[in-house]
């Protein structure tokens, strides 16, 4: 019989995408490999494989569709010596069929009227007893209503269960099966106040010349993680500031002599290499909250925060304290410059303990970053400036480079995440340790 072809979930957070581009039409042979759509996610574009062979029989969801769900069908996929007549039911109600039980459905209304019951449009999915949504297609809906049949006590034979019009032509109507008695609902809990609605807050504006700016897939993203991280993870804030005179001295010798390989170190590398070799040294701070448990990596994987057009992307420098400073400035810029076309895989950008945001070179002399979870610390680094800084009896002038710590309480407490940081300053104060 012929086969969906679902809305795929390219990454474990993907919950919905667009459907950019098809590349291949109606009647199309394909084959287990082939390419058969670009899909953009909150992240990426990626393409979309065949994981079957046979004809495109229908296609479901036109290109450029946004919003489309993880599992809805969008196209419909014919064996050999099958027909697009044979898609029937499939394709006539495949593309409004949801993706999972819809857990707010409404509960059955009452049984139609004669008059209703014999119209052509047909009846509400229905839910059964239990909540459940029930899959069927319309006719089958329309069928079953005419029948008096309850759709509970049939068996679906068409795709992921769904009932089909085979499954009511041969049943026969019967008692519906008596309802438990609903148990007294517990008293409501107080409701947490809710935001402004978009309309509310647009009729604010009403008299001001405004422009809407319509949410893309990595913007939502973005605005649900964060909210979710700022409620949901208990930060706490560590600040240091770190004197970069040896660094900077460095960098410029080593900058001279990788200069014919093409290399030119920033600032941004070393704090990464510092930041991988802290973690090696407090390893109980190398961790993430996973919900009942922490747990800990091994390597350092460390994540650096990138600004592209409409937010941003946290590319991953994986086993970073085993990497040299010239490697991670070249994974760096790869990643950076992917990040930005919106070409990195999701194996790229998820994972990792621990985040870096670099605002220093905006000018910004300090801040405090939000968490990125499941990471368990997040470091948002300053501009280095000029600073008179008293050492020993003398007052001296220091590049000084401000730091702060966000940190998940659940996963690092304060004189641990203190550890941290200190291990970071030393880095970067004595930059040549780092090249052993």
């Amino acid at each position: 019989m012929p086969t969906e072809i679902l809305m795929p979930a390219l990454s474990p957070t993907m919950e919905e995408g667009t459907l950019a581009k098809w590349l291949v039409k109606e009647g199309d042979e394909v084959k287990s490999g082939d390419i058969l759509a670009e899909i953009e996610t909150d992240k990426a574009t990626m393409e979309f494989e065949a994981v079957d062979e046979g004809k495109i029989g229908k296609i479901l969801v036109e290109e450029g569709s946004a919003g489309v769900k993880v599992n809805t069908p969008i196209a419909v996929l014919l064996e050999e010596g099958e027909s697009a007549d044979d898609i029937g039911d499939t394709a006539s109600d495949a593309a409004s069929k949801p993706a999972a039980p819809d857990a707010d459905a409404e509960a059955p209304k009452e049984a139609p009227k004669e008059a209703e019951a014999t119209s052509t449009k047909a009846p509400p999915a229905p839910v059964s007893d239990k909540g459940d949504r029930i899959f069927a297609s319309p006719l089958a809906r329309r069928i079953a209503a005419e029948k008096g049949l309850d759709l509970a006590a049939i068996k679906g034979s068409g795709p992921h269960g769904r009932i089909v019009k085979a499954d009511v032509e041969g049943a026969k109507p019967g008692a519906a099966p008596a309802k438990a008695d609903a148990p007294r609902a517990a008293p409501a809990a107080a409701e947490a106040p809710k935001a402004a609605s978009a309309d509310a807050v647009a009729r604010i504006y009403a008299d001001r010349e405004t422009e809407e700016v319509q949410l893309d897939g990595m913007r939502r993203t973005i605005a649900a993680r964060l909210s979710e991280a700022k409620q949901t993870i208990p930060h706490f804030y560590l600040r240091r500031s770190a004197k970069l005179d040896e660094l900077m001295k460095l960098r410029a010798t080593l900058n001279k002599q990788l200069e014919a390989r093409g290399v030119k170190l920033s600032v941004n590398d070393f704090v990464i290499k510092a930041c991988a070799l802290a973690l090696q040294q407090v390893p109980d701070a190398n961790a993430v909250w996973a919900g009942d448990r922490i747990i800990k990596l091994k390597p350092s994987d460390v994540a650096v925060a990138v600004a592209v057009e409409g937010g941003l992307f946290t590319p991953v420098l994986k086993d970073a304290e085993m990497k040299t400073l010239s490697k991670l400035s070249s994974e760096m810029k790869d990643l950076a410059g992917r990040a930005k076309n919106k070409k990195l895989a999701p194996h790229e950008y998820q994972g990792g303990s621990f985040a870096i945001s670099n605002l220093g070179m905006f000018g910004i002399e300090n801040f405090d970053a939000v968490i990125n979870p499941p990471h368990g610390a997040i470091l948002a680094v300053g501009a280095g400036i000029k600073t008179p800084v008293v050492e020993g009896d003398e007052v001296v002038i220091r590049n000084v480079m401000s730091m702060t710590l966000s940190v998940d309480h659940r996963v690092i407490d304060g004189a641990l995440g203190a550890q941290v940081l200190e291990a970071i300053v030393s880095h970067l104060e004595n930059p040549m340790g780092m090249l052993a």
